[in-house]
C-alpha cells in the first residue's frame, strides 16, 4: 500500500491538509540545563508503538529480493492510534536498563558517501546515516504511513488531546529517558532544538521542515506544545523522522547561533538512541558504541559499529557481497547489470525498496563564471542562456531519460518526469518522457541560437553556448553525463563534463565545490524524499524572496533553492498549499507545483530511484523508510 495524506489523516484523525508559512523567529534562549538524575529510575517495559514493523522479510532465493514491500514493513492495525490510553502511558517509566550489556559483535559498514559534519541539522544523507544511530525524533512514519512514537508517549490525535485545533499540536514525551551522558530528557529539549534550527546564524539545513512553527513551548518537563502560524494538516513534519531528531540542549549551553558548527557535539554526537559516537575522522571513518543508558533491555545486539567512508558505489557492492570485508553497504548507485553480476553466487542480499528519492538535473540560473565579491553564481548575475525558457526545452528533450533508466538502472529505478514521484498520487500526471532532438534542434533555430563554423552554437548576443556538467564520482553517474552529453552536443552545446568526488560534492559549504555552491552551469544529483508533505522538497523550487530562499553566500548557502529560479505563480500555489485544509484541493496544488517545476525545465527529472543497498547473509534488521533514514531501526539489527 502506497503513502498518502488521506491514509495519514485516517490516522491521526485530522481533517486539515496544509502546512508550513515563512520563516520564523528564533525561540528564546534555553535556560540552563536541568541537573542529572540522581538514580537512573527502575526498569519496566516502555509503552508499545502505534504499529510496531514487522521483521524484516526474509530473503528471497535471487541474490536481489525485495526488501519489504511497503505492505509488509508494519501491518496496519484495525485501530492505528489503540496505543495504551494516555493516561496510563504517561505514567509509566520506560525501561532504562541497567543490567551489563551484552558484549556483541562489530557490525561493519561501508558508506562510499563519508560522512563529514554528524550534526543532522548541519550535514548531508551520509550524516544523518550515523547521527539517527545516535538521535531520535518525536515519531517515525513506516512505508505503509503509519505514524511511530519514539521519543513521544504516544501519537497525537483529536480523541487523546494531541491535536485540540488546526494550529496546535501536544506532544507527551516518554518519562525517564536520559540522555548518554546521563542528564534526563526533557520537553526543554525539543524546544531548544526549535530554536536551534530556525536562527538564521545556526545556518541549518533542514529549515524548510520547521518554517510554518510560530513557537515551540515546553509546557512542563514532559509535555511539548508546537503552534504554527496557520492551521495545518501537516503536522507531522517537524520532529519527524530523520530530519525530525532532538539534540541535546546542555551540549550547545556555549555554542549558540555561528559557534553551533564549533560544537564538539558536531563530531561526537550522543544522544538518546542505542548508540554514541566514540571516534570520528570527517571524510574517512566513525566508531559508533553502544549507549550504556539507552532504555530498551537487551539492545543493541551489536557491540559496535565501525563505519568507514569513501571509495565508489561499485566497490562497497563487492565488498559486501563478494569479498565480505564489510557487513553492510548503503546507497549502492551501481547500474543494475553490474549489480546483478557482483551479486550471483553471493550469501549476501542486494535490498530494494521504493522511495529512495528523484535522481535529477538542475539548471543554474544565475552565472557561475562571474565572480562578485568573491562568489560566483551570485544571485546578482543572470545565465547568457540557461534563463530562456527555450534553451531549456530544448535541453530537456535531448535527455534520453527511458534508455538511462532501462540500461544504466534496470531494477534499480524508473524513468521519470516528476519531481513529486512519492507519495505517488502527488504527481503531475501530464508529465511527459518526450525524447526528440530534431523538434530541439528546431526550438534553438527558431529563437535564434545560430551554429558557429565548429558546430557550436551561439547565443543571440554573441555567447558561445558551453556547459559545465558536474556531479559526483559514481561510474553510473559518468555514464549518465554520457548519455545527456550525448544529446546536448547533437544539438550544438559543447559539455563539459566534471566528476567531483563525493566527499567534496555533498560537503557542507564550506567547500567550494560542494553542489550547493552550485558552481557548473548544470548538476545532477539525487534529491530525497523527507516527509510524505512534501514542504520541504519542494521549497527548493520557491523564491519569493530571493535574499532568503536563494542560496547564496550571505545567508551561507543554507537555502533551498540553488538553482535560484523563481515564478510568482509557483510561489503563489507554494504558499496557498502551506495552508490549504481541504485534502482534495491540496493534492491538486501539489500536481500544480510538480507542473510547474517539471514544465519550467529548471529542473529535469531522470529516474525515481529505489533505495539499494546490500547486507551479509548474517545481518538480519535494515528495512529502509522513504521518510526515514536506513539506521532508523539500528538497535534491532543482529549479526548471526
Amino acid at each position: 500500500m502506497r503513502l498518502t495524506r488521506r491514509r495519514l489523516l485516517a490516522l491521526t484523525g485530522v481533517s486539515a491538509i496544509g502546512l508550513l508559512a515563512q520563516a520564523c523567529a528564533p525561540a528564546a534562549p534555553p535556560a540552563a540545563p536541568p541537573a542529572p538524575p540522581a538514580a537512573p529510575p527502575p526498569p519496566t517495559a516502555p509503552a508499545p508503538p502505534v504499529a510496531p514493523p514487522a521483521a524484516a522479510a526474509a530473503p528471497a532465493s535471487s541474490p536481489i529480493a525485495a526488501s519489504a514491500s511497503p505492505a509488509a514493513v508494519a501491518s496496519p492495525a484495525a485501530s492505528p492510534i489503540a496505543a495504551a490510553s494516555p493516561t496510563a502511558a504517561v505514567a509509566e517509566r520506560p525501561a532504562i536498563s541497567t543490567a551489563p550489556r551484552v558484549a556483541g559483535k562489530t557490525l561493519r559498514i561501508l558508506s562510499w558517501q563519508a560522512p563529514n559534519l554528524l550534526n543532522p541539522f548541519l550535514g548531508g544523507q551520509a550524516d544523518l546515516l550515523v547521527a539517527r544511530c545516535c538521535l531520535e525524533p518525536l515519531l517515525s512514519v513506516d512505508n505503509s504511513g503509519l505514524l511511530e512514537p519514539v521519543l513521544a508517549a504516544e501519537v497525537p490525535t483529536q480523541a487523546n488531546g494531541g491535536l485540540p485545533d488546526p494550529k496546535t499540536v501536544i506532544y507527551r514525551l516518554k518519562p525517564g529517558l536520559v540522555w548518554a551522558d546521563g542528564q534526563p530528557f526533557t520537553a526543554e529539549d525539543v524546544a531548544f532544538t526549535f530554536s536551534f534550527i530556525t536562527d538564521p546564524t545556526t545556518a541549518a539545513t533542514t529549515t524548510a521542515a520547521y518554517r510554518g512553527l510560530e513557537r515551540v513551548d515546553a509546557v512542563d518537563a514532559l509535555t511539548v506544545r508546537l503552534t504554527f502560524k496557520e492551521p495545518t494538516g501537516g503536522w507531522y513534519v517537524p520532529f519527524v523522522g530523520g530530519t525530525g531528531v532532538v539534540l541535546p540542549r546542555h551540549a550547545f549551553a556555549n555554542y549558540a547561533g555561528a559557534a553551533a558548527r564549533t560544537a564538539p557535539f558536531n563530531t561526537k554526537p550522543f544522544g538518546t538512541g542505542p548508540f554514541m559516537v566514540d571516534d570520528f575522522a570527517p571524510g574517512d571513518r566513525a566508531t559508533l558504541v553502544p549507549n550504556p543508558r539507552y532504555r530498551d533491555a537487551g539492545k543493541p545486539a551489536i557491540g559496535r559499529i565501525e563505519l568507514k567512508g569513501g571509495g565508489d558505489a561499485v566497490t562497497a557492492a563487492r565488498a559486501v557481497l563478494q569479498t565480505q570485508e564489510f557487513d553492510y553497504a548503503w546507497n549502492l548507485q551501481v547500474e543494475g547489470p553490474v549489480l546483478q553480476s557482483i551479486s550471483q553466487g553471493s550469501t549476501g542480499t542486494v535490498l530494494t525498496s521504493t522511495g529512495a528519492g528523484v535522481e535529477l538535473l538542475l539548471l543554474n540560473q544565475s552565472d557561475p563564471n562571474v565572480e562578485v565579491a568573491g562568489e560566483r553564481s551570485a544571485p546578482s548575475t543572470r545565465h547568457p542562456f540557461l534563463t530562456d525558457p527555450v534553451v531549456r526545452r530544448a535541453m530537456t528533450l535531448a535527455v534520453d531519460r527511458p534508455t538511462m533508466a532501462q540500461q544504466l538502472y534496470g531494477v534499480t529505478g524508473d524513468a521519470t518526469a516528476n519531481v513529486l514521484t512519492t507519495p505517488t498520487d502527488l504527481a503531475w500526471p501530464g508529465a511527459r518522457l518526450d525524447v526528440d532532438v530534431n523538434a530541439a534542434n528546431v526550438l534553438l533555430d527558431g529563437a535564434g541560437y545560430t551554429r558557429g563554423t565548429d558546430g557550436i552554437r551561439v547565443t543571440p548576443a554573441g555567447v558561445r553556448m558551453k556547459v559545465l556538467f558536474a556531479t559526483s564520482v559514481n561510474s553510473l553517474r559518468q555514464k549518465e553525463q554520457a548519455i545527456i552529453k550525448d544529446g546536448w552536443q547533437k544539438l550544438g552545446i559543447d559539455t563539459e563534463l566534471k566528476a567531483i568526488d563525493a566527499n567534496a560534492y555533498f560537503a557542507t559549504a564550506t567547500n567550494p565545490d560542494a553542489v550547493i555552491r552550485f558552481q557548473a552551469d548544470v548538476v545532477m544529483l539525487t534529491v530525497p524524499f523527507t516527509s510524505p508533505f512534501p514542504a520541504a522538497l519542494m521549497k527548493r523550487f520557491y523564491g519569493k524572496d530571493p535574499t532568503k530562499d536563494w542560496a547564496q553566500q550571505a545567508n551561507s548557502w543554507a537555502s533551498a533553492n540553488i538553482a535560484k529560479w523563481a515564478d510568482p505563480a509557483y510561489d503563489r500555489a507554494y504558499d496557498q498549499v502551506l495552508i490549504e485544509t481541504d485534502p482534495t484541493t491540496a493534492r491538486d496544488l501539489w500536481r500544480r507545483l510538480d507542473e510547474l517545476a517539471v514544465s519550467s525545465h529548471v529542473v529535469v527529472p531522470l529516474v525515481d530511484r529505489r533505495f539499494v543497498s546490500a547486507r551479509a547473509a548474517g545481518v538480519q534488521g535494515p528495512a529502509p523508510r522513504s521518510f526515514d533514514v536506513e539506521t532508523w531501526n539500528i538497535a534491532d539489527w543482529t549479526l548471526a
